[in-house]
């Protein structure tokens, strides 16, 4: 009965692992070998206009696969976790229809564990008030004080959330106060309704995290030269400048356009940031038991890296 289920769900193959390891690599590579698409699971790679600060893969970088839920969205309009649920639902759904295997890819590890685990989220509890006098607080007493609420009443939610993150901290709070249960609770209730899909999960990482830091740090470097002071100076200064300050590669070249900080000053801070994201990111990925994790700097060539990917998934058990 249980291989029965199996057999009606839908397979999946996911490739997640910290900025700058080679996700949107492998995938291109593993989507050529199966034939494929590739739906994305970055929660800022979404939003038009902001092509170099969040490494969206070029068209060259493509390689012709067709690329779901990336761009497609204004900077200023609303998105949340329950909304990337049901729109990648109907990507992998229309690429499985298809008769092909779906790949998801990208680093945003809420959006991937609220995908796999079909988790629901209430959205018709909105309190619009709410929401604007929490902004206001995280304004007038900074974002700790908002993660500081948040951890006198859900502690899971308070360490999963990224501190800096406010509009994950004001939906948390929001939640507990609108509907009298945390945010955590309504996860783990989501949870018994079983997942529609069977996946194979591929974790990029390095053994040598100093080879790690050297990609990222060369990466915002290729950023820098492909305009990314202009187009953040652009996305700033739009109405939808909010959603961009809550991505790195934008908010720390704002000091610089304010006049605090120095260029150089700026790109150290961007660079000391987004190692340190993917830091957090590793230790979100980590948690979970069922990621077959390849280090990228163990293997001798990048054509090396891929044969392992493609055996891992050959001899997975969909």
């Amino acid at each position: 009965m249980e291989k029965q289920e199996s057999q009606q769900k839908i397979p999946l193959i996911v490739i997640v692992g910290p900025t700058a390891s080679g996700k949107s690599k492998l995938a291109v590579a593993l989507a050529h070998w199966l034939q494929t698409e590739i739906v994305s699971a970055d929660s800022m790679q979404i939003y038009r206009g902001m092509q170099i600060g969040t490494a969206k893969p070029t068209q060259e970088e493509m390689e012709g696969i067709p690329h779901h839920m990336i761009d497609f969205l204004e900077p200023d309009e609303p998105f949340s976790v329950a909304d990337y649920v049901a729109r990648a639902r109907v990507c992998v759904e229309a690429i499985a229809g298809k008769g092909k295997i779906p790949i998801m890819a990208g680093g945003t590890g809420l959006y991937i564990d609220a995908f796999l685990h079909n988790l629901q989220f209430s959205e018709q509890e909105r309190d619009m008030e709410l929401c604007r006098h929490l902004e206001e607080k995280a304004q007038t007493q900074g974002v700790q004080a908002l993660a500081e609420e948040l951890r006198t009443f859900d502690p899971q939610s308070a360490q999963r959330i990224d501190p800096r993150n406010v509009s994950r901290l004001v939906r948390a709070i929001e939640i507990y106060r609108t509907t009298g249960m945390t945010m955590t609770e309504h996860m783990e209730r989501s949870r018994q309704i079983p997942s529609p899909y069977t996946a194979c999960i591929i974790g990029l990482d390095y053994a040598d995290r100093a080879v790690l830091y050297d990609r990222i740090n060369r990466r915002v470097d290729q950023m820098l030269r492909m305009g990314l002071v202009e187009e953040a100076r652009r996305v700033l200064s739009r109405p939808g400048g909010k959603t961009a300050l809550q991505a790195i590669g934008y908010k720390e070249l704002l000091p610089y356009f304010q006049g605090s900080l120095t260029l150089q000053e700026a790109v150290e801070l961007m660079k000391r940031e987004t190692r340190r994201y993917a830091k957090r990111q590793l230790t979100w990925f980590r948690r979970n038991p069922d990621i077959y994790w390849l280090k990228a700097d163990e293997e001798e060539s990048w054509e090396q890296l891929t044969e392992k990917a493609k055996g891992i998934i050959a001899g997975f058990r969909f």
